[in-house]
Formats: structure tokens, sequence, C-alpha cells
């Protein structure tokens, strides 16, 4: 259980870290140097490098959770562990629509030179990037806070 935990540990790491990274420090900072153009063929190539490392990080969480949870119970596991399983399919479920849908259309928009159609779709990334990193924080919140409670 101890590699499970730690592949875990480490695909948590590079999603919720990557996202903390991207929207509140690379975020601000691009927003306020770069024009339209250069701020969205920026973000089309990070997230063409940071989304593939998610990918993967989503396939070792959600391996790793489903091993470590059947192993500690899988519907008797402790309530905490269940949370964690729910907010990391919602928080996987956001990532696949961001990924189909408005990372889609943003690269779409960069290749024809549609700013406002681009900046519309990252408007929309940005969002939900906000919305996965709350809670994916509150997912690491809940698994230390269960933990205490259920005194492990």
């Amino acid at each position: 259980m101890n590699l499970a935990l730690m592949l875990h540990v480490l695909g948590v790491v590079v999603w919720v870290g990557g996202m903390f990274f991207a929207y509140l420090a690379l975020r601000p900072v691009a927003a306020s140097v770069l024009e339209p153009p250069q701020r969205l063929t920026l973000w089309v190539g990070v997230f063409g490098k940071f989304f593939p490392w998610v990918w993967l990080s989503v396939a070792l969480i959600l391996a790793t959770g489903l091993h470590m949870l059947m192993k500690i119970g899988g519907a008797a596991a402790p309530l905490y562990a269940l949370a964690m399983l729910v907010l990391g399919v919602i928080m996987m479920l956001i990532f696949v629509h961001v990924f189909f849908a408005p990372y889609k259309r943003l690269r779409r928009a960069v290749g024809q030179q549609d700013w406002k159609a681009g900046g519309a779709a990252l408007g929309q990334i940005r969002m939900l990037i906000g919305i996965n990193l709350s809670l994916g924080l509150l997912t690491i919140a809940v698994m230390f806070l269960g933990r205490e409670f259920a005194g492990f």
C-alpha cells in the first residue's frame, strides 16, 4: 500500500500543484504583461505541456485510490475516503470537460487568430480550473481531517 500511496500523492502533487501555480502565479502575470495574442498562445503552449501530465496524474490517482479504497474496505471504507473518491471523480470529470471543450476551442481560436473566441474559451478554462483547484485543496483537507477524526 505504501507504493500506491506514494504514486497517489505524486499524482495529486503534480495536478493540484500545477493548477495552483498556473492559477495563482502564471495567470496574473501573463494577464498583466501580455497582449491577448501572446497570452492566448502562451496558454495553448502551457496547457499542451501540462495536460499530458494531468492525464497521467488522473490515471494514477484513480487507479491507486481505488486500490487503496478496496484494501480498507470498499464501500465500508471510512467516510472521508469515500468523500475523497467523490470529490476526485468530480475533479476528473471537470478536467475531461476542460480538455475536450474549452481547451479544444482555445486551440482552434488561437490557430485561427480569433482572439475574442480564444479569450472566451480561456475565461471558461480559468473558471473551471479555479473550481478544480478549490476541490483539490478541499480533498486534501478532507483526507487530513478525516484521518485525524477517524484515528488513523
